[in-house]
């Protein structure tokens, strides 16, 4: 199955209000005529209107873009400010003020009506806002702001699911070369954020993957945990807490096809499975890989885009109240619109969720 195809379909079928809030990069401008054009979800671009078009008419390709029907927003306080932005303001200030009692442990002031005003005029800030007051269902930024800003921005002002503790990231890699052991759609997990998690963060995350490969990329997640051990081959702290986070996910949710404690290559070879796993009830491959901590995880999708010729769709985030996710500062036209689809399919599946 390939899910990036699958993604795009269920985009199409039901496209969200994402906004994009770096409207000074061309190749976002480039991207929302794409999304647009596709009818991939409704972008929202957040700039000043004159300001974009002269960017693209700069670059000489403005005979290429499509902006009529996307929407443009200024947060700047000057002529086409936007008229949400009294409301975003007092959003922002509430928001604010629900944290205090945490502002006044670190010593910290509140934030005043001023601060907060100025604050919007930030796009990725006003972006936030804008999911945050219902006036668009996520946003997509990173290909001007760094990870650590977006992923702060979400997290202060959109916030967690209520039945998540953590958020954390995952991977769509596409299999289509004949020489890989796999083929298809496969989840590789926490590739980007979540640095050394314990066992009971590693079993939340598997559990966000699982539901993830479900819900967003319409597969039936078989997922394994993985190790340098394969049912007690090995005995080390680190193996111990790749047991405790099955132990885990099996007591928390017993629907999820699980595999515990595995070698990569149990994980995707059945002969190896049955050879060093036999008692393992779970038929190789799976197709949700959930790495013991960032380091290897990184490594690992790297290795398998780069050298295995793997096709790598992210990092997408979940465990968010609504989606937000993040782009390489170094990424592609089609990365953007790819983000964008898939942000749109996690808007429509919180819509039965939150």
């Amino acid at each position: 199955m390939n899910s990036i195809r699958h993604i795009i379909k269920q985009a199409k079928a039901n496209p969200k209000r994402i906004v994009l809030p770096e409207a000074g990069d061309l190749r976002v401008i480039e991207a929302a005529s794409l999304i647009s054009q596709q009818g991939l979800a409704q972008v929202i671009l957040i700039g000043e209107r004159n300001d974009v078009s002269q960017l693209a008419r700069s670059h000489h390709i403005g005979h290429n873009i499509d902006l009529s029907n996307v929407e443009i927003e200024n947060s700047e306080k000057k002529d086409g400010q936007s008229d949400n932005a009294e409301k975003y303001i007092d959003a922002l200030f509430q928001a604010r003020q629900h944290k205090k009692d945490q502002i006044k442990k670190s010593g910290h002031k509140k934030l005043t009506l001023d601060q907060a005003r100025e604050q919007v005029a930030d796009p990725l800030i006003f972006a936030a806002l804008k999911v945050l007051s219902g006036d668009a269902d996520g946003f997509v930024a990173g290909a001007v702001n760094t990870t650590a800003d977006v992923v702060k921005t979400a997290l202060q002002l959109i916030g967690m699911k209520p039945t998540c503790k953590l958020a954390s990231s995952f991977f769509l890699m596409q299999h289509d070369l004949a020489h890989q052991a796999i083929q298809g759609t496969a989840i590789y997990a926490d590739c980007a954020l979540v640095i050394d998690p314990d066992a009971e963060q590693l079993a939340g995350i598997a559990i966000a993957s699982a539901d993830s490969a479900k819900n967003l990329a319409g597969l039936e997640p078989k997922v394994a945990l993985l190790s340098f051990s394969t049912a007690g081959s090995a005995k080390h702290p680190n193996v111990d807490k790749v047991i405790e986070a099955g132990r885990i996910i099996s007591q928390k949710r017993p629907d999820i096809t699980l595999m515990t404690e595995v070698q990569f290559d149990s994980a995707i070879v059945a002969n190896i499975l049955r050879q060093k796993a036999p008692n393992i009830s779970v038929d190789a491959p799976a197709n949700v890989f959930i790495f013991p901590e960032l380091q290897s995880a990184n490594i690992g999708y790297k290795i398998a885009q780069r050298i295995g010729g793997v096709t790598a769709v992210g990092p997408i985030l979940q465990g968010l109240k609504h989606p937000v996710n993040d782009l390489s500062r170094g990424c592609s036209v089609q990365d953007i619109v790819q983000l964008v689809a898939v942000t749109s399919v996690q808007a429509g599946s919180n819509e039965n969720r939150i």
